[in-house]
């Protein structure tokens, strides 16, 4: 078989998913083995392939085939999310493209369209996923709108609306006037920004006094029914009793006395809008305060406002201040810094807003389930890193209850009817309602009316790891049994409270039992400037053509190499370059390797030095293998990956193949290429969960008998392989390499080396390899007296090159280069200590005087190595 001179990773990835696919080599289904269990965080609908999906999949696919491998029934399970807001935004906006508007559609007929959206373009981030590798049971792809999932959420809400843990009430909550819908204070993002506080004299009634209030949304204004103070604030103990008059509305309204305000803060007297601000509303209850809601659902003013009607809250700003001063009631604006709520689907600033909305009291609920903490806390479900478990608990511990209704038509419709009379019933479906009202009322209608809401996402998404194995519709089935609970999740820290500890709740309530062992928390994936990658900044690269042009191997190695737990991912393309390097490194091994011919003439080099050579490599590989198992069984698979680049690239590549290949033109005995082979198969399983594409076709080809790599067994550690140590023999071949380069002397010239040691032993060992890789015509235990002078460890080395003469070492011209870069070194030494500049310079700039003084210390060392060996 011809192989040809550039791995070609498109034709081989291609190749290789395919007949994957076709053998079902992904499938799992319930058997005596034991599971492996992983679901996919479910990527939005609508979404596609970016580089935090890239790494998140890549570490589940390595976790997923390595289990394989462990002889464990791997089950991965994909899907997608119906994500409300996202979809609903998106089908409005290409409905309004085609001129249709949502207003003009019945409920039935907006749903079509947004299923059709789906059907058409839901699946692309799946497509997309199969050419990053991964081994996912496609079979198995679940949709949280799909029927099963669907009646699932339907269930638990009635379950827990009648175990009283979901009510209905009027509360102020997060309203997003794009998404026109409600939000959760987790789908809350708090962004600084620019802002402008505007300072507002209310005057007091019946005098010529005022009370100056500081104010950042004087729109709000409007909707003021009260200005608070603090009883033992001096300056307005005088106004009890008194009122002040609204500016623009002119409505007088009470002066409150209450210690929430604080004396020392801005002017100590506080505006009140209690429909607008949730500690106003606090406030606006504890007195009796009415609440008047100035905005429309959009963001526009409403009829209530009296003033501004139909105008963008924004634009009302604007002119509210400018109306202010031309009344005389403007005494400044002041810029500041101020942090902002803003929708972390729609991207706009959400406003507190009374609402009447469906909540999940929380604190009920986790009296009932109090393992949701403890589980974490006790390490009986794991965390990477383990410092997140504080902030877990922290949100936990000061839990609110959760807002789970949203004013959206795509998504689990609330299962609530009620009458004209606004009287309600929840049930399953229509018919159990109405024989419900009839039991709860006492009388018949067929007249009930279902609640217009949907369920909030994560309402669906906190069952995943449940209903994708229908355990809340079958709690009973066999194949919730075998695969609940699952064994790890990858996920990222920001969707910790959104749904880790969510399906921890699930979990518990519902099954009684933890939904994973260990949770993997990924960083956010940055530029090398510390930038979060977005669309925005456009400093994220496109995965699939990065995929196509250096492979998916490449762009996994890339991805893992720089990503431990937890931690921040500095991104940079040259990563992935490293990966495409290693790729080709690893191919023209294969090429070498699959170039050799069997032969059994010349074979006294591999009779006395065979054995060695294999057991010496053995032996590295099963150290290795310990180091990888521990760093797997501790979630740090970049020093997996670091540890099985290095076995490959310095042990495997540049020592043990140079070790036994045979000299140009002859052959290798078929024992000991076949040896050569099993330890390439080996390292190729282990390569495999990170690279499967190319260990699967390297491995293909040393054995076309073999079957699919995923399908074999991890090699297993065997601790009783005693491998002689070969540093010794490795350092002097390097010495021998580095005079050759350092005085341009030909690889073919022939040299001959003494030793002055008091350990031969060491060294005899290894007489024929240190001859065949530094090309070494003879070995003297003793001084040669005319050779370059060298030191390999504590023995005193001595190197002639045949018909070389020895070329005159300028000691002062060295000494002199030393003591320049020495104070180069200094200069920038002093940099880099200056605290100032490494917080304030660019990051880029950090890194290039880090550099300059790691760069400056290398030459040091090689000029101080010359001068040392110089004679």
């Amino acid at each position: 078989m011809e192989i040809s001179s550039k791995y070609s990773p498109l034709e081989i990835e291609q190749k290789w998913y395919s007949q994957w696919l076709e053998n079902e080599l992904f499938k799992s289904v319930p058997d005596e083995r034991e599971p492996y269990t992983i679901v996919i965080p479910p990527p939005n609908v609508t979404g596609i392939l970016h580089m935090g999906h890239m790494l998140n999949n890549t570490i589940q696919d390595v976790l997923v085939r390595k289990a394989r491998m462990n002889g464990k029934n791997a089950c991965w399970v994909p899907g997608t999310d119906h994500a409300s807001i996202a979809t609903e935004a998106k089908v409005v906006n290409l409905l309004s493209e085609k001129g249709i508007s949502k207003k003009d559609l019945t409920r039935e007929e907006f749903l079509n369209h947004a299923m059709d959206w789906k059907d058409k373009y839901g699946g692309i981030i799946l497509e997309q996923l199969k050419k990053l590798g991964c081994s996912c049971d496609w079979s198995r792809t679940r949709f949280t709108m799909e029927p099963d999932l669907y009646s699932s959420v339907i269930k638990v809400f009635v379950d827990l609306y009648r175990k009283g843990y979901i009510y209905k009430g009027s509360r102020m909550v997060n309203w997003d006037p794009k998404g026109k819908t409600a939000l959760s204070d987790e789908e809350v993002v708090y962004k600084e920004v620019n802002s402008k506080l505007y300072y507002v004299k209310y005057p007091v009634v019946g005098s010529e006094e005022f009370i100056m209030v500081a104010t950042t949304r004087p729109e709000t204004i409007l909707g003021d029914t009260g200005v608070c103070v603090n009883p033992n604030d001096e300056r307005y103990k005088h106004l009890k009793g008194r009122e002040v008059m609204v500016p623009v509305v002119n409505r007088k309204v009470p002066v409150v006395f209450d210690e929430y305000v604080d004396i020392e803060f801005g002017t100590g007297a506080l505006k009140v809008t209690p429909a607008h601000d949730i500690n106003d509303y606090n406030i606006g209850v504890k007195y009796g305060l009415k609440a008047i809601d100035v905005f429309n659902e959009d963001g526009t003013m409403s009829e209530e406002a009296g003033f501004y009607i139909g105008m963008d809250r924004f634009a009302v700003r604007k002119q509210i201040a400018l109306d202010l001063n031309e009344a005389g009631l403007l005494v400044k604006e002041e810029p500041i810094v101020n942090k902002v709520g803003y929708s972390e689907r729609t991207d706009v600033v959400i406003e507190p807003r009374i609402s009447v909305q469906w909540f999940m009291d929380m604190k009920k609920f986790m009296e009932q389930n109090p393992e949701v903490l403890s589980s974490v806390m006790k390490d009986e479900v794991r965390f990477y890193p383990s410092k997140l478990k504080n902030t877990y608990r922290h949100w936990i511990e000061n839990i609110k209850d959760w807002c789970i209704s949203r004013q959206l038509w795509w998504g689990h419709r609330i299962p609530a009817w009620y009458d004209d009379d606004n009287n309600l019933v929840v049930a399953h479906t229509h018919e159990e309602a109405l024989k419900l009202y009839k039991e709860l009322y006492k009388r018949e209608t067929d007249q009930l009316k279902q609640d217009d809401d949907v369920l909030d996402t994560w309402f669906s998404s906190w069952l995943w790891p449940i209903s994708v194995f229908n355990g809340i519709n079958q709690p009973d089935s066999e194949e919730i049994k075998y695969y609940y609970p699952t064994n790890d999740l990858v996920t990222a820290p920001e969707i910790m409270f959104f749904w880790v500890a969510r399906m921890l709740m699930s979990g518990f309530e519902f099954r009684g039992l933890k939904p994973f062992s260990n949770v993997y928390f990924t960083g956010i994936v940055r530029d090398k400037q510390r930038r979060k990658m977005s669309k925005q900044l456009g400093n994220s690269p496109d995965p699939i053509p990065m995929m196509e042009e250096y492979g998916a191997d490449s762009v996994r190695m890339g991805m893992l190499l720089c990503s431990p737990a937890g931690n921040d991912i500095l991104f940079d393309i040259s990563q992935v370059e490293q990966g495409r390097n290693f790729c080709n490194k690893i191919w023209n091994a294969y090429r070498l390797v699959s170039g050799w011919e069997t032969s059994t003439n010349g074979t006294e080099f591999y009779k006395n030095y065979g054995p060695v050579i294999h057991n010496w490599m053995n032996g590295r590989i099963h150290k290795a293998l310990e180091e990888i198992n521990d760093h797997f069984d501790k979630f740090r698979l970049s020093d997996s990956l670091m540890t099985l680049y290095k076995l490959i690239w310095d042990d495997f590549c540049s020592w043990y193949l140079e070790m036994v290949k045979p000299p140009y033109g002859e052959g290798i005995p078929k024992a000991d290429l076949e040896q050569v082979k099993h330890i390439f198969e080996d390292l190729m399983k282990l390569l495999h969960p990170f690279m499967p594409f190319i260990t699967e076709e390297i491995y293909k080809g040393l054995n076309s008998e073999n079957g699919f790599i995923n399908a074999t067994s991890w090699p297993k550690a065997n601790t009783g392989v005693k491998a002689l140590d070969y540093s010794e023999a490795f350092d002097l071949i390097t010495l021998v390499r580095s005079k050759r380069n350092e005085n341009g002397i030909s690889p073919k010239i022939t040299a001959e080396i003494g030793i002055l040691t008091k350990t031969p032993e060491i060294y005899l060992p290894y007489e024929g390899i240190i001859q065949k890789l530094a090309n070494v015509d003879k070995i003297i235990l003793g001084e040669l007296g005319k050779g370059f002078k060298a030191i390999s460890g504590i023995d005193e080395i001595e190197i002639y090159f045949d018909g070389w003469e020895l070329k005159k070492v300028d000691m002062n011209e060295i000494q002199t280069e030393i003591n320049y870069l020495t104070g180069f070194l200094k200069s920038v030494e002093a940099k880099l200590s200056n605290e100032k500049f490494v917080a304030n310079a660019k990051p880029e700039l950090v890194e290039r005087e880090r550099q300059k003084k790691s760069d400056t210390l290398s030459k040091i060392a090689v000029l101080e190595e010359q001068l040392k060996t110089a004679g």
